[in-house]
């Protein structure tokens, strides 16, 4: 596998990813090129072996399979979340202060305040129009891809303890810049205006709108060898690529393969696109139903089945080792995290760690393993929440980065290349 190419076409993919909505379009327009036929949730499927198929849920979700010969053999699952921590814009969002027009936001995820001051900022979401229907509006996606907002930082004339920390007000110091007064019109709201003119159509006829904040800076590789990749959304974009690849290069001529990429990890997966319902397990119940297998055997297969599930680990700090666990030292560059927590806040048992060493010594792929330090409460992803719901044994992994929901973190450019490899074998074996 080409290392430079795989981070090329990563970084293309995160460009693209710039709210759960385009992730899940840029997922599909992947899927789709390699031959993968939609189903409708709100329609009858009729499956077939041999086939590969993918589901939206709620645009900001999606769920893709194949069907292999033998579809009771063996049940494989990779799963990943498409959302980041951002800014999203409230509804009537203006806010006219000092001549300045700026933007009501709120705060999505555990983002890292200070990180996206001084940044140009773009917008990206979904936009809800009127139709004949009121139960069947019509929606839009709409991404500018132009610096359109900025926060800016205080200068340290005003505050000269700034170096020493800061607490960020989130509804009063990471309100974008948008404007300035038109003295010579009234105010409107903005961001319908903005919103109309992209979506051609009246003001009156928007309804409601999910519009992203994100980074408008474009990724890019550093380091003295370009070892290192920096971007916004590594966590968790760098799992959902390699999600994506690993299921369309996976070879396995028996069982079903299934790659599930979920909306709202990052305010805890509690949504109806969310990893904490039970979207997944009906859906595995409705591939299994409709070719034509008992409920028995949906349940069999469950118990017998493998979850991966992808999100980023910490790495190693080089400027605060100390924070990292004395004998668990993920580095970048050295391979694929098998994330471990005696709390099951990452799901894990000794079998899975086990059977996923040996594929990777198998296939010659680099991995190391994370734990937090016995003093630091770690966060948590969708392996636990999906393996509550759907019991089978189960293993989280993940790419080591640094500044963990920063606006901009830093991974090592050879591990996009073992992740992927991971779940490509995962697919295969």
């Amino acid at each position: 596998m080409n290392i430079q190419k795989t981070a090329a076409d990563l970084l293309d993919f995160i460009s693209q990813s710039t709210s759960s909505f385009h992730t899940v379009t840029a997922s599909e327009t992947i899927l789709k090129k390699a031959g993968f036929s939609e189903l409708l949730p709100t329609k009858e499927w009729h499956l077939e072996k041999k086939h590969a198929y993918y589901t939206k849920i709620y645009d900001s979700s999606i769920i893709a399979f194949t069907i292999n010969d033998k579809p009771l053999h063996n049940l494989r699952i990779a799963a990943a979340h498409t959302d980041f921590p951002c800014l999203r814009i409230k509804p009537a969002a203006t806010i006219e202060k000092n001549k300045y027009i700026s933007l009501n936001i709120e705060i999505y995820g555990g983002m890292i305040l200070n990180t996206w001051l001084d940044r140009p900022l773009s917008i990206a979401g979904k936009v809800v129009l009127k139709s004949n229907n009121v139960f069947s509006p019509k929606v839009n996606l709409v991404d500018f891809r132009k610096p359109l907002l900025t926060i800016p930082n205080l200068a340290i004339h005003m505050n000269r303890k700034i170096n020493e920390g800061i607490s960020l007000n989130p509804q009063k110091d990471m309100l974008p810049l948008f404007s300035m007064t038109d003295s010579s019109k009234e105010t409107n709201d903005l961001i319908i205006e903005l919103l109309a003119t992209e979506t051609a159509c009246s003001p009156e006829d928007i309804l409601s709108y999910e519009l992203t904040v994100y980074p408008a800076e474009t990724g890019c590789l550093l380091g003295y060898n370009e070892e290192f990749i920096s971007s916004h959304r590594l966590d968790n974009i760098t799992s959902v690529k390699a999600c994506l690849d690993g299921l369309l290069t996976g070879s396995r001529k028996q069982g079903i393969n299934i790659i599930a990429l979920f909306d709202n990890e990052e305010v805890g997966s509690r949504t109806k696109q969310g990893a904490g319902s039970f979207i997944l397990p009906h859906i595995i119940e409705r591939i299994y139903d409709s070719l034509g297998f008992s409920h028995a055997d949906y349940l069999t297969a469950i118990a017998g089945g493998f979850l991966l599930s992808a999100d980023v680990a910490h790495a190693l700090h080089p400027n605060v080792p100390e924070k990292t666990d004395p004998t668990n030292l993920p580095l970048l560059n050295h391979g694929t995290a098998i994330k471990i927590a005696a709390s099951q806040s990452y799901a894990n048992d000794a079998e899975a760690i086990g059977i996923i060493k040996s594929l990777c010594q198998k296939h010659d792929i680099n991995y190391q393993l994370f734990v937090n330090r016995a003093d630091t409460k770690g966060g948590s992803t969708l392996g636990s929440i999906l393996s509550a719901n759907m019991p089978m044994r189960s293993l989280d992994i993940g790419i080591p980065i640094l500044a963990m929901h920063s606006a901009r973190e830093t991974m090592g450019i050879n591990d996009q290349v073992s992740i992927t490899k991971l779940i490509k074998h995962f697919f295969s074996e």
